[in-house]
């Protein structure tokens, strides 16, 4: 998995190009909480690790995406328009389980649970694996931190930017 901060990515990207009037501030905050929930998995189940409840499981799938955007868009709908919300949830939260599937370790993701416990990866994995909430998980994770912040940097965040720019631009452009 990408450190949890980096799946704020998608969101982020989102909320900046398309601009406050199409995703206002609660549903920009809901959304990087969205992007983020599927890695609550960690500390909720305990299952052991092959099981479809533990860690990439259940959660990183598209269907625990559309119901949390089900459910996010009929809470957020003084917000937002509920199309405009459960499409922005849907797609911050799905995004999670497809990051998680360009990282180089780890289980693969139940993306398509229920219809299938399998568990996938992309052919392509440039992500360096962040580790897992565990005893030792500062050494770990001091140990892995260049990597992390480089892939995450230039898989994640900077491809999110662009969008970020292109959306923004796009907007612009079509208000002028």
């Amino acid at each position: 998995m990408p450190t949890i901060v980096s799946h704020a990515a998608v969101p982020l990207a989102l909320g900046v190009g398309l601009g406050r009037k199409r995703i206002p501030p609660p549903l920009l905050i809901a959304g990087i909480a969205a992007s983020m929930l599927p890695d609550a998995d960690v500390l909720l189940f305990g299952a052991s690790y092959g099981s479809v409840w533990s860690h990439r499981g259940v959660t990183h799938s598209i269907a625990f995406a559309l119901l949390v955007a089900i459910g996010g868009a009929f809470l957020l709908r003084r917000v937002a328009p509920p199309l405009t919300a459960f499409a922005f949830l849907f797609v911050v939260t799905v995004s999670h389980g497809l990051l998680d599937m360009v990282t180089n370790g780890g289980h693969g993701v139940a993306i398509l649970w229920p219809l299938s416990d399998q568990r996938y990866f992309f052919d392509w994995r440039p992500i360096q694996v962040a580790p897992l909430v565990t005893n030792n998980f500062v050494s770990r994770f001091a140990s892995r931190a260049g990597a992390l912040v480089r892939t995450e940097g230039l898989w994640i965040w900077a491809p999110a930017a662009i969008v970020a720019m292109a959306l923004r631009t796009v907007r612009k452009g079509a208000a002028q």
